[in-house]
């Protein structure tokens, strides 16, 4: 069975890779349980960027094929932000209740709401070829926090085709039109492929 190493503690993310990875002969582990390895400066300016720097700093430091996402959040009206600092917004890296706090703050009197969650995936080997996949999904922006199927800014953010938050929806309905969800479909079909 071959193993690919998951660069995130993000239990949220941990579960969505091993469910997609499931029906496949591979298993997802978290890094930390692989080694103990000082996280890599995340540098790009880009999410895809950034996924591949963390894929590729993992696979050369532990020799096993590594899966790394960048993901988050851009707002229009905040021309993109918080973009690539989606999880440290406030500061605070994972702090979800003051990233939500300074993006609602940020917001006020703006009366476009229109928003996008971002997914890039990078799956590097240890012999530096990689796969990647990237992918979006369009909503907007609410005051209110409704639901609690989700983390990060899943409360605030409204998908009109569905007319529920992201946090409300269920895992398969969520998996099926996220962000990464749709990255990681993509993904697998490359693995299989």
């Amino acid at each position: 069975m071959e193993r690919i190493v998951l660069a995130t503690g993000n239990k949220g993310k941990i579960r969505e890779f091993e469910r997609a990875f499931s029906h496949m002969n591979i298993t997802c582990v978290p890094v930390k349980e692989v080694a103990t390895v000082p996280e890599p400066e995340e540098t790009g300016i880009t999410f895809m960027e950034n996924a591949i720097l963390k894929a590729k700093y993992y696979s050369e430091k532990i020799g096993l094929p590594c899966l790394a996402d960048d993901s988050g959040l851009t707002v229009d009206a905040l021309e993109g932000e918080p973009g690539v600092y989606s999880a440290r917004y406030a500061g605070s890296h994972g702090d979800d209740e003051a990233n939500n706090q300074k993006l609602i703050r940020e917001l006020q009197g703006k009366a476009n709401r229109t928003a996008h969650y971002v997914c890039a995936l990078a799956l590097v080997y240890p012999d530096g070829s990689s796969l990647t996949s990237e992918a979006s999904c369009d909503g907007e922006i609410q005051d209110t926090p409704i639901g609690t199927n989700g983390f990060g800014y899943d409360p605030y953010f409204y998908v009109p085709q569905f007319g529920k938050t992201m946090a409300e929806l269920d895992i398969d309905t969520k998996e099926s039109i996220s962000h990464r969800g749709k990255a990681l479909q993509q993904l697998v079909a490359k693995v299989n492929g």
